[in-house]
Formats: C-alpha cells, structure tokens, sequence
C-alpha cells in the first residue's frame, strides 16, 4: 500500500479512484480470527483436562499460564468481601465515577428489557411468548496489557436488568496482580461470584461447571485467541455472546471537525492493541491531509506510543472518497464496530446505514464516551459481522418461549390444517395426534 509518512507515522493513503482500491481495501480489512490448529490442540487439551479433573486442572494450567503459586481453587477465588473492600477503597473520583457510569448503563438497558405478550383469538385460542432469563451468566473480563473495570459493567449490568439468578465473573490476574478498579465495578455491578481465572480454562471452567466453579447457562466477554477459540468450542454445551476480534472505527468527516480531535478519536482505538483497526473517511482531501499531520504531531505524546503506531501502519487507513453516497457506501461495506459520523446533521445519514455495531452522531461524540459512560453497551460486533449481529444487550441474557393454548373450538379448526399438512409429509402420527380434536 502507498502511505503517507509524517515523522514517525506511516498510515495507509487509499483513493476509492484508484483503479486497485477495491483490492486495497480488501487487504486492509481481511482479519483471520480463526485459531491455527496448534491453539486449537492446546485449548482442546485443557478443555478436557477441566471437564474430567475439574478443579485441579484449573488451578495446575493457571498456576501455568498465569505465573501464579496457587495451591487450591480458595487462592483463586475472591468473596463479596474483598470486592467491597475493593470499591470503598478506592479515590473518591474513581468511586463516583464508576457509580455514574453504572447508573447510566443500567438505565439504559432498562429501556430494552423486553415484556411477555399473548393475545386470544376469538375463538379462544391463546398464542403467545414468555420470556424468561437465564439462570446463570458467565462473564470473561480481560486482563493482561490492560484492565477493564467497564467491561464488567457492560456484562454483568445488562444481565442483572435481564433478571439472570446468579452472575459468575472470570479475570486473569497475571503475576497474581489484582486490579482495583475491576473488583470495584464487580462490587458494584451484583457480581456474585469472582474467580482470578482466565484463558481456556476459565471457559472450560464456566462451560462444564468445576467443585467450586458453578456451571453456566451462557458466556459472555471478549479474551485472546485462546479464549475465542475456546468461547467456540464449548458453543452448545452452553450459548456465547459473539467471537470478538480486534477493536475497530470508522470515523467519517465532511471535513468541519477539529483534525487534533478526529487524530485522537482514531488513536482511542489504535491503543487498544497493535491489531485494532482505525479508519477515516473523507471527500475532502485537505483535511484528511490535516488530520494525518495532526496524528504525526500527537503521536509521541501518547504512552502507549508504540502500539499506536503500529497498528496504524499495519490496519490503520485515511481514505479519501468522492462524495457523501461513497463514503455510505463505504460504510455498509466494511460494517465497522464503532461508527463515528463528524459530519453536520448526522441524524439524516441513519436511514442510508445499515450496518454498524454503534454508531456515534456529531462532531462532539467522541466514541469513547461509549466505551465507558454513555449507557450503549460497549460489547459490538467486529470485523464485519455487524452485517448481522447486534451490541450486547439485556436480550442476550433472555429466552422466549412460545405459548400456545388452544380451545376446544381452536383445536378442531386448526387440527383439519394440521392433518392436511401432516399427510403430506407422511407423519401419520401427527396426522392422528391433531385428528382426534377435530369435532364432528
């Protein structure tokens, strides 16, 4: 790819008017989430390794993995003691700012707490649906290069405002070293249980149940490699939330924003890990121009310096377009996680765009005010898959069921279709099951 080179900063310069751009963009996007089949024999043996010795198999590949000196699955399990300890003592600051952002997150995910519905038709006949909440949640919260106390939030939240019976929290804790902030929000979000595990056998261990660790109904939460390629494997023993990838945005600028803000808002995603993705999009060619030397000129003062720089030389893009219709093109083309519109008058381009986890409206909507504050929950889908899949939300925590109550008068009118249909497909048995209804 050409690039664009301003100090230390090499980003790729793509122009939907070059004859190769297609290709270009293909490469840039192509993102192989698969594991190769080394990780997956590895996460295959401890996945088994849990399900038959349970315990001792959790703590022997943490103790591992983790550099820890466990002895029992108590070293790794902390109680609602600790976590409120956590929370009480951490700055004020911190303190009130976690409880507005769980505030603001809980509210909002009270508005799409779905309702039960049934209607009678007039012969008496009932139809229907009940839902109901899982019994149990598992929710995976990363740890490693950085802690997210938010994504707690935006796990276990929405589940509790679900109505989910018992909330069961894994953390990796490497080097034994615990994150404040992540038990403060565990304390704050009903966490009931919390244990210092991770990788696969933390998704072992929630997915087929352990002596200590309480078997799940669903698991939530992104991880490493391993974790997706474990998340994938247990899939059916239990349900999963989405196989995530890298982090993502696509900033999209008419060209009347500050370029110092768009450079930040791409960096706020760059420093996530060298593998998150960061794109601008913009007809206007002056600007895209700005907002490259803007990023060249802020880059050395970020402290994760290094891993911002490459991941915008290797996934990162500032694309230049031809108009307003290419640039929502572009849009439903690459289905981005994250969508900033910086452009005036957001709200009209909604209709035109159909896929795109979250999308953040106006020059003063800064995605990370999602990833924290906002109230949307920050669990999207990546790498494309908004294209069918939707945020995390109170409804992954919920089942449907059908209800169906027929009257006598029902069960006769509709046992005449169902016998028709039955016999058709040579199932006798339902022909007969639905014909003995059937009043004379």
């Amino acid at each position: 790819m050409s690039e664009v080179s301003a100090g230390r900063l090499e980003i790729a310069r793509l122009s939907t008017a070059d004859a190769d751009f297609e290709a270009r963009l293909d490469a840039l996007l192509a993102w192989e989430g698969v594991s190769d089949d080394e990780v997956q024999r590895r996460v295959a043996d401890i996945l088994e390794a849990v399900k038959t010795r349970g315990d001792a198999a959790v703590v022997e590949t943490s103790n591992r993995f983790d550099r820890l000196s466990a002895s029992s699955m108590a070293d790794l399990t902390l109680g609602p003691d600790r976590l409120r300890q956590a929370f009480e003592g951490l700055p004020e600051a911190q303190r009130q700012a976690l409880a507005t952002a769980a505030d603001r997150v809980r509210r909002y995910h009270e508005h799409q707490k779905p309702e039960s519905w049934s209607y009678t038709e007039e012969d008496g006949t009932l139809l229907g649906q009940q839902v109901t909440p899982l019994d149990r949640a598992g929710i995976y919260v990363p740890g490693g290069k950085a802690a997210y106390p938010s994504s707690v939030l935006m796990n276990a939240l929405p589940a509790h405002v679900a109505g989910v019976g018992e909330i069961v929290m894994v953390v990796p804790t490497p080097d034994g070293v615990l994150n404040e902030l992540v038990l403060a929000a565990a304390h704050l979000a009903g966490v009931d249980h919390v244990f210092t595990i991770g990788g696969a056998q933390a998704v072992a261990a929630l997915a087929y149940g352990t002596e200590t660790v309480p078997r799940v109904d669903k698991i939530v939460g992104p991880g490493n490699i391993y974790v997706a390629t474990a998340k994938r494997a247990v899939f059916g023993q239990v349900g999963i939330d989405m196989i995530a990838g890298p982090s993502e945005i696509l900033a999209v600028s008419d060209g009347g924003n500050d370029a110092d803000w768009l450079a930040m808002d791409l960096f706020s995603q760059a420093e996530h890990d060298e593998d998150a993705q960061s794109i601008l999009v913009s007809w206007d060619a002056d600007h895209l121009d700005a907002v490259g030397d803007a990023m060249a000129r802020l880059l050395p003062t970020m402290e994760r310096e290094a891993i911002i720089r490459t991941s915008l030389s290797e996934r990162g893009a500032l694309i230049q377009c031809r108009d307003r219709d290419e640039a929502v093109a572009l849009i439903n083309r690459i289905a981005p996680e994250h969508l900033e519109l910086s452009v005036e008058a957001p709200e009209g381009w909604l209709p035109e765009v159909r896929h795109a986890g979250a999308i953040f409206m106006g020059r003063h909507t800064a995605e990370a005010l999602g990833d924290y504050c906002a109230g949307p929950n920050h669990v999207l889908p990546t790498s494309g898959t908004a294209r069918f899949s939707s945020p995390l939300g109170v409804y992954d925590f919920q089942k449907r069921s059908s209800l169906i109550g027929c009257s006598a008068e029902g069960a006769s009118t509709l046992g005449r279709t169902a016998s028709v249909l039955a016999r058709g497909e040579s199932l006798t048995a339902h022909a007969r099951s639905a014909e003995y209804r059937i009043r004379d």
